[in-house]
């Protein structure tokens, strides 16, 4: 097994933080905590929001106090859920994933913002750039939807003699259509017919598959979006039921029984975002703090699933690998 590191132009986060402001807090400021998912499928996401907020001083129920808001993958309820934190007045909204860092943006142009975002912030418009964000908001990119065209190039190194590959997007979110484009331009360069199916809750799975079937793919490319990190599990049934290899965003699948993964740490995004809220309380600005970058890419084989699925994972793969669950 073998560990690679990409390091992009900026990464971590700060070391310190300004003191001043700290006076003009509460005794006990509150943290509104915002997400597209479920506390069930994204507790290891929370906690590791927690630790990054402990390495700024901050520990839950000490000195800081968390509200939690969860859409439980129903985007529709976001704009509400953020309505109901602004009303709370809390010191600083962190935002996990696209939707939610939206639906935050829309509510309040005064109180703090953090986002994790697996797409580009300047192109959802969170932000005016990278370096300089601006305005009261900022956060960390994952880079997940960008890696989609990796994912499918993972495919055609698994699968050499397939001919179609399905797509699972949402289309109800913000990054649907970029990536769905993405992947047709590098489907036609591998020679792949790309196949798109949509889900926009865990009710519409089912169908996706039964989709998937008819059409006969060779494999499937999983989408980066919140709701099929929440519901990893039975998106990974699924697809050992009707006995499809697939390829998802983040390792969390691979440590569920997927396939194969490609994509950043999305718990040290958490962490990072979870640094950033503490900076934050402690009196920094979202407009001087860049948007951090995820510099760890993984690449994750589950050799358990490869071989229920009837596969020989090749040498090469292997090679590449950054990790390989045996």
């Amino acid at each position: 097994m073998k560990r690679r590191t990409f390091i992009t132009l900026l990464g971590g986060a700060a070391a310190a933080w300004p003191l001043a402001a700290r006076a003009q807090q509460p005794a006990m400021p509150v943290i509104g905590f915002l997400n597209s998912a479920s506390p069930e499928g994204y507790a290891p996401m929370a906690t590791a929001f927690g630790q990054g907020l402990k390495q700024t001083g901050y520990v839950e129920g000490q000195n800081v106090a968390i509200e939690f808001r969860w859409a439980e993958g129903h985007y529709d309820r976001l704009p509400e859920l953020a309505a109901e934190l602004v009303h709370r007045q809390v010191a600083v909204i962190a935002a996990g994933g696209p939707p939610a860092a939206l639906a935050a943006k829309a509510a309040t142009s005064s109180i703090p913002i953090v986002f994790t975002s697996g797409t580009d912030p300047v192109k959802l418009r969170l932000v005016s750039s990278l370096n300089r964000p601006g305005g009261n908001i900022t956060g960390v990119h994952l880079f997940l939807s960008e890696l989609n065209t990796k994912k499918l190039g993972l495919l055609r190194d698994l699968l050499p003699q397939a001919k179609a590959v399905g797509v699972l997007l949402n289309p109800t979110a913000e990054n649907a259509e970029p990536q769905w484009s993405d992947l047709q331009a590098a489907g036609q360069a591998l020679g792949f017919q790309i196949q798109r199916v949509n889900a926009s809750s865990d009710r519409d799975f089912d169908p996706a598959f039964a989709i998937l079937v008819e059409l006969r793919v060779g494999g499937l490319v999983v989408g980066a979006d919140p709701l099929f990190v929440n519901q990893r599990e039975q998106l990974i049934a699924l697809a050992a039921r009707h006995a499809i290899p697939a390829v998802y965003e983040v390792r969390e699948f691979a440590d569920a029984g997927g396939l194969m993964t490609y994509g950043t740490n999305l718990k040290d995004a958490y962490r990072q975002a979870g640094v950033y809220v503490g900076g934050i309380l402690r009196g920094g600005r979202p407009a001087d703090l860049p948007v951090l970058r995820s510099t760890k890419f993984e690449f994750v084989i589950n050799l358990r699933a490869a071989k229920a699925l009837g596969l020989t994972v090749p040498p090469g793969l292997l090679a590449i690998a950054d990790d390989v669950i045996e």
